[in-house]
């Protein structure tokens, strides 16, 4: 597990921090629990932080196969494709209330740094629930719960994400500190 873990942070340039992650104990299954504020607080710079939050943000994305196909392709077995099914979808938009306000009082450059504290934060907070961010649109983020990967209580993560992302993003602050 931990060479995955190491893989993952070679993928993304960061392979100078696995002390840090090995020094928190922090296994490749801990990625998605992760917020910015561990991340700082293992002594991860800004633009490393942002490279990690987006990356686990994009983890729940990618759905492996079951270990049960994994072993029976292994061993030359066929392997039963899964036969087409329905499958609901909850959609989550979170915009942030008086951007336009900040717009006019920041600088552009630190407006920018807001904006992207704020995707960051909302990106974690939807990443620990196995939600899918599906873009950025402005001041706003487009969240996808049951895609790519569904689970039966969707609508009550994407609900708890939501909540989570209001708490966290009411934490912020307009400054670098």
């Amino acid at each position: 597990m931990a060479d995955r873990l190491h893989d993952w942070l070679h993928a993304l340039d960061l392979a100078k921090y696995r002390d840090a992650f090995a020094g928190n104990e922090i296994a490749f299954g801990d990625l998605a629990h992760l917020t910015e504020d561990d991340l700082r607080e293992m002594g991860l710079p800004i633009g490393p932080r942002r490279r990690a939050l987006r990356a686990i943000a994009e983890l729940g994305a990618e759905e492996g196969p079951p270990v049960a196909e994994e072993t029976a392709s292994a061993l030359g077995q066929p392997v039963a494709s899964p036969a087409a099914e329905r499958r609901q979808l909850t959609v989550m938009f979170c915009d942030l209330v008086g951007s336009t306000a900040l717009s006019e009082r920041l600088d552009p450059e630190d407006l920018r740094m807001v904006m992207q504290r704020y995707q960051d934060t909302v990106s974690g907070c939807v990443a620990r629930y196995g939600g899918h961010v599906a873009k950025f649109l402005g001041d706003g983020v487009l969240v996808y719960f049951g895609w790519p990967r569904a689970y039966e209580d969707q609508a009550e993560r994407a609900a708890r994400a939501a909540l989570d992302a209001v708490d966290a993003v009411h934490g912020l602050r307009l400054d670098n500190g």
